[in-house]
């Protein structure tokens, strides 16, 4: 019989970090792929992941509509209620052997402690990194519900077995995301000159053959009274290289509604500012950008794992990546625009760096299927200290 393999997807971040090995699930002879949909990836304006995942060939077995909007860290708390609300008759229903949870977001938290109450094996990849935020609790807890663990690296698997997981449950095979962006750029590593036509985004239209910088930057949820002010910041300090940008909408974390008012006050106040804005872009698009950009500036930990394996020169800008592994590629910056403008000059005047391939080599999904096909563990779980 084939076991069940349930993917809980959270959003557009969590699906980008699962979908490679969501395809080799699909495609392994011994394995059902369950796919569960809900938080952020339900909420128009965070992006319509329904469609995309229906268009990469996934069928979509359950939607949890659990996303709580608002600015505040309680928000937050009440979507991981709703979550596991909705995700207990989720699971009861569709009976999964495993559920697949990702990284270190409440929504994921939610589903997390669902499984587990449920009885159910839980498999955590991205676990064992050390990050700034809220995050770094979830990720580590989460660690301590999950039964198999597929760290990125070497370091972070290191860190979960001193968190007491056993050896034999922990399996080093690199981020699936990376096994996106190698796939992606072996096809096509040009610059999307049709960006505009297939993504849409507000603000006014500049030549994409010239050189652009490109933003992604979160609220820090332990800073999210100041993410208008950071956010501000980071705009002012790209605006003063005389670049073309491309800035992404932020997530649904608490200080997103700061992040998107610092956006539209700055494209209020300068409307011929070279600053076109997109509310969701598929990883297809997101990956070629990174790859042709004189520039990644912000806060995503895109820069630091895909800006590693891409060599994308990145400014990552304030706290929220504190302490996660980085190559060569990434130079910090505090949330303060004149450090963010050094440093995006410097890194502009650098250019692309060489790749390291720190979060992987292109093949963890296919590593993630073929373990969950024959890895054999116990609910009770065992924790050596």
């Amino acid at each position: 019989m084939k076991r069940k393999i349930c993917v809980f997807i959270g959003g557009r971040a969590n699906y980008s970090s699962i979908k490679s090995a969501m395809q080799a699930i699909q495609a392994h002879p011994d394995l059902t792929l369950q796919v569960v949909l809900g938080g952020s990836g339900l909420v128009d304006k965070f992006g319509d992941l329904e469609n995309i995942l229906k268009k990469d060939g996934f069928e979509i077995d359950e939607k949890v509509y659990m996303q709580v909007e608002g600015d505040k860290p309680n928000a937050m708390v009440k979507t991981a209620g709703l979550g596991m609300l909705g995700l207990a008759d989720v699971y009861e229903r569709l009976e999964p052997d495993f559920v697949i949870v990702i990284g270190d977001r409440y929504e994921v938290m939610a589903a997390t402690i669902a499984a587990a109450y449920m009885n159910i094996r839980v498999a955590h990849t991205m676990g064992g990194e050390v990050t700034g935020t809220i995050d770094e609790s979830i990720r580590h807890a989460i660690t301590k519900f999950a039964h198999v663990h597929f760290p990125a690296n070497k370091e972070a698997a290191e860190r979960i077995l001193k968190l007491g997981e056993k050896e034999t449950d922990v399996f080093t095979v690199g981020c699936p995301r990376i096994d996106n962006i190698k796939r992606i750029l072996d096809a096509d590593s040009s610059m999307p000159m049709d960006l505009y036509e297939t993504e849409g985004g507000v603000g006014p239209k500049f030549d994409l053959s010239e050189p652009f910088i490109l933003v992604s930057q979160h609220s820090v949820t332990t800073e999210y009274t100041d993410a208008k002010e950071q956010i501000t910041e980071t705009i002012k300090a790209c605006m003063r290289t005389g670049k073309n940008i491309i800035m992404l909408w932020p997530n649904a974390d608490a200080g997103s509604e700061g992040i998107s008012t610092g956006i539209r006050r700055y494209r209020e106040m300068y409307p011929d500012a070279k600053l076109h804005v997109f509310k969701n872009m598929p990883i297809s698009v997101y990956v070629r950008l990174m790859k042709n950009t004189a520039c990644l500036v912000g806060n995503s930990s895109s820069g630091i794992r895909e800006g590693a394996f891409i060599g994308t020169p990145c400014v990552n800008v304030g706290t929220r990546q504190n302490g996660r592994e980085r190559g060569s590629n990434v130079i910090d910056a505090a949330d303060e625009e004149n450090a963010i403008y050094e440093a995006i000059m410097k890194q502009i005047e650098h250019g692309p760096y060489e790749s390291e391939p720190i979060y992987g080599d292109g093949h963890a999904g296919e590593r993630i299927a073929d373990i969950l096909s024959k890895v054999n563990v116990e609910v009770q779980k065992m924790i050596t200290y």
